[in-house]
């Protein structure tokens, strides 16, 4: 749960920028996006060197 402290004289956009920021940070969405189905370890896991070699290559500057 996530729990913004505003002043009252805080401005309620304000706090509701601070509530996009925290939640992002928090990663809520992606976990919930992530649990929606059931990706066998063996997938995730190559999904992963997949992400890794691609950024990589990327810091080489084989991709232009």
């Amino acid at each position: 749960m996530l729990i913004i402290d505003s002043k009252d004289c805080e401005n309620i956009d304000k706090a509701l920028k601070k509530y996009k920021k925290k939640f992002e940070k928090s990663k809520t969405l992606l976990q919930l996006r992530d649990r929606q189905s059931f990706t066998k370890p063996s997938v995730r896991r190559r999904t992963e060197v997949l992400k890794a070699v691609y950024k990589q290559q990327l810091a080489a500057g084989k991709f232009d």
